[in-house]
């Protein structure tokens, strides 16, 4: 079974199901398929919310991730070695914590963003 964990972006453009991520449906309905998307996804959408940064109804999110039965991947201190470990390679502490739940859990961390592509061979970029 192959597991997938979903970058905040691609939380996004699924909800509106931007054509970018046509590709990418297949594998998320497929039996053989498990979607995660991590709490650090929620805690971002709230936080850049409540700072004006963007306009999303978190619990509308929540609700469209229950509908599909994506699994809620909790933050634990498992992660935490891994996340000491990871290159700066930019400053995104909430991309950072996403690649070491992939990581260490392992799954295939599902983004639109190319530069996480450079920390591991577990980053799917579409």
């Amino acid at each position: 079974m192959m597991k997938y964990l979903l970058d905040t972006n691609v939380v996004l453009w699924l909800s509106e199901d931007k054509p970018r991520i046509e590709q990418l449906k297949p594998l998320l309905i497929s039996m053989e398929s498990q979607v995660f998307i991590s709490t650090v996804t929620w805690w971002e959408l709230t936080i850049k919310r409540r700072a004006g940064k963007i306009n999303v109804d978190v619990d509308e999110l929540q609700s469209f991730a229950e509908n599909h039965n994506f699994i809620e991947l909790p933050v634990t201190g498992k992660y935490m070695k891994t996340y000491l470990e990871l290159p700066s390679l930019h400053k995104d502490p909430f991309d950072h914590m996403l690649l070491a739940q992939a990581i260490a859990t392992p799954m295939r961390l599902v983004t639109g963003d190319s530069l996480l592509a450079q920390y591991s061979s577990v980053v799917m970029v579409i």
